[in-house]
């Protein structure tokens, strides 16, 4: 069985060791991995080599289109595992893209890797087979809000947010762009009742200076509301970079 990856500049896939950067891990050392295509297209999506092919003309504020070949690498799943092995982490996190697009893959590419602890980072709208969900610690799950630019009837499934809710190893990670998107995000958490402490909010940005300004009103507005906030910390770090 294969796992379509995403490449990184060298044109290899995007199999990284690194710091985790945004929510409950972060600052944690951890390995990645970065699979490609994604069933969503948000417009200020900062992966958008995953799924925004030549062909593909949903929306992006770049308006960048990439050429599949040189941005999507397929490999089977026991190589794979054996290059997360080489990095030395004790804990995986596979992101995308929509890594639940290929459940089944990862199952089997997990049994190479029977000890390590695993987080998966979904935009929510998949649910997980059980073949997999035994094997993840926990799940990193970004629903996307109206400014994201995708049709509530994709982005906000009802049954899969209360699916999420129900999943004491979910915790939820909302885009932050400006204050008015807090009413959308209180809204939710309340119709489909999330523990606040599984709540993060987050600034969006793709670099220093624009999180840094959307940090002071958002941090305010956590504290106010009760949720939890968290950073980006690859992008002070590293900038908005591949394999990072």
């Amino acid at each position: 069985m294969s796992v379509t990856l995403a490449t990184d500049d060298t044109g290899g896939p995007e199999i990284f060791a690194s710091l985790q950067g945004e929510g409950p891990s972060v600052g944690r050392p951890v390995a990645f991995v970065r699979l490609s295509r994604c069933n969503l297209a948000c417009q200020w999506c900062d992966t958008a080599y995953t799924w925004r092919f030549e062909g593909d003309n949903r929306p992006h504020r770049n308006g960048v289109a990439f050429d599949r070949k040189a941005n999507q690498v397929t490999l089977d799943e026991a190589e794979v595992a054996e290059r997360i092995a080489a990095l030395g982490q004790d804990r995986l996190v596979i992101t995308g893209g929509e890594p639940l697009l290929q459940g089944a893959a990862l199952a089997k590419m997990l049994e190479h890797l029977p000890d390590m602890q695993v987080e998966i980072e979904t935009n929510g709208t998949v649910k997980p087979p059980a073949r997999l969900d035994v094997r993840v610690d926990q799940y990193n799950v970004s629903p996307k809000l109206a400014h994201s630019g995708n049709p509530a009837d994709l982005a906000l499934i009802p049954e899969m947010l209360d699916f999420w809710a129900d999943d004491p190893r979910a915790f939820l990670k909302f885009v932050v762009a400006q204050p008015a998107d807090l009413d959308e995000v209180m809204a939710l958490v309340e119709k489909h009742r999330h523990p606040k402490a599984r709540v993060y909010v987050m600034p969006e940005g793709t670099d220093s200076a624009t999180l840094r300004e959307r940090g002071k009103w958002l941090s305010a507005a956590a504290l106010e509301r009760g949720l939890r906030m968290t950073d980006r910390l690859h992008i002070h770090l590293y900038g908005d970079t591949r394999g990072t």
